[in-house]
């Protein structure tokens, strides 16, 4: 009967050792980087005369942390409505994470942002949100819109499709 009792002991701590062994195997490492690329679909409203948009091409890559907490960068080019063309954007933003489940997250950015379209460059405070989904171990596809610039004169946002892959 003793026999029997220390065999159950030794298999019932067994068994939560495994299961506590493969846990940590599921859990992400971290600092995590990554990279994406987006569609971005931007828009220049100022207060006065007709407001300009296009389509661009949005690169970003950064650091996560952990499960709520990461540093991202933009380099963003292209598109051109009529006269307004976008040079470039770029910018640097702290990123709030709100995990709903282990494949879907809900984000916020807020950071500093330099565009220079051809006829103007500016710079200044930027926050945005977005969600968003992972569709492989690696690789997630995602959305947000981002208040760019918000100038006395005109606004300039953006709205971003595209995927992300962690490294």
């Amino acid at each position: 009967m003793k026999l029997l009792a220390t065999t159950f002991a030794v298999l019932t701590a067994t068994a939560f050792a495994s299961a506590a062994h493969a846990q940590q195997y599921q859990m992400p490492m971290y600092p995590q980087g990554y990279v994406g690329a987006d569609a971005m679909f931007w828009d220049l409203n100022p207060d006065r005369g007709s407001s300009a948009n296009s389509v661009g091409l949005r690169l970003n890559g950064g650091m996560k942390f952990n499960d709520y907490f990461a540093a991202e960068a933009h380099l963003g080019t292209g598109g051109s409505d009529g006269p307004i063309e976008l040079d470039y954007l770029v910018g640097a933003y702290a990123k709030g994470i709100l995990p709903l489940s282990q494949e879907f997250r809900l984000y916020g950015l807020a950071g500093f942002t330099e565009v220079d379209f051809d006829v103007d460059r500016e710079s200044g405070f930027s926050y945005g949100a977005g969600a968003e989904f992972d569709v492989a171990p690696n690789l997630a596809i995602g959305a947000d819109y981002m208040r760019y610039l918000d100038k006395s004169d005109y606004t300039f946002d953006a709205a971003s499709v595209g995927v992300r892959f962690r490294f």
